[in-house]
């Protein structure tokens, strides 16, 4: 941060950050409890924990909408000074600071292969994909109001955090083509790393 200004991360970002770390975990935790019968055998496992799939993945997408949505509508423009993160630091940042609970998910979901096959996992991997989907939600909200929303880093403990947690008061707005990743957080095409880390044009 320079002359007052603040480092800000993209709020669709810092979302989608725990989607492929809970996805891909996931998927091989079920694919390890298929290897396994577990008490209640794998046809079972598998039915439950399809179910669990779809619950996951429809709680986490619509987890805290409502804040979300109020926080896009108290807004105020990114200043000239202001830092937009990039994305891989984002992303990084998410990961550093939850890779304990990670591992443990992970663990826990390969664990219960033993009682329940593949249901852990595969609970694991609707979360991942729940995120994934909130975070394109949040992308037609940026879309629908021509803006990219952002969050600032300090609001976001230990540089990951969650954007709509209590200690985020309000969100900043830049223009549709600021930083380096697209409307709900994916990889802007063309966009090198560092690629437009001010909004001054937009």
């Amino acid at each position: 941060m320079t002359r007052g200004g603040q480092g800000l991360a993209r709020v669709a970002v810092v979302v989608r950050a725990g989607a492929a770390p809970l996805w891909w975990p996931g998927v091989c935790a079920a694919g390890i409890g298929l290897l396994v019968p577990g008490l209640t055998g794998r046809r079972i496992g598998v039915l439950a924990g399809a179910a669990l799939f779809v619950v996951a993945a429809a709680v986490a997408a619509r987890w805290r909408r409502g804040r979300y949505r109020a926080l896009a509508r108290t807004t105020a423009r990114a200043g000239k000074h202001d830092i937009l993160q990039d994305r891989a630091v984002t992303a990084r940042n998410w990961r550093r600071g939850h890779r304990w609970w990670l591992l443990l998910a992970f663990l826990a979901a390969v664990g219960t292969a033993f009682a329940v096959p593949a249901a852990g996992g595969l609970l694991l991997a609707g979360c991942g994909a729940g995120l994934w989907l909130k975070a394109a939600w949040i992308g037609r909200l940026e879309q629908a109001d021509d803006v990219l929303l952002w969050v600032r880093v300090d609001w976001l403990r230990g540089g990951a955090g969650a954007p709509a947690g209590r200690t985020v008061k309000s969100y900043r707005t830049t223009g549709i083509a600021a930083g380096d990743a697209a409307p709900g957080g994916a990889r802007r095409r063309g966009a090198a790393p560092g690629a437009r880390r001010t909004p001054a044009l937009v």
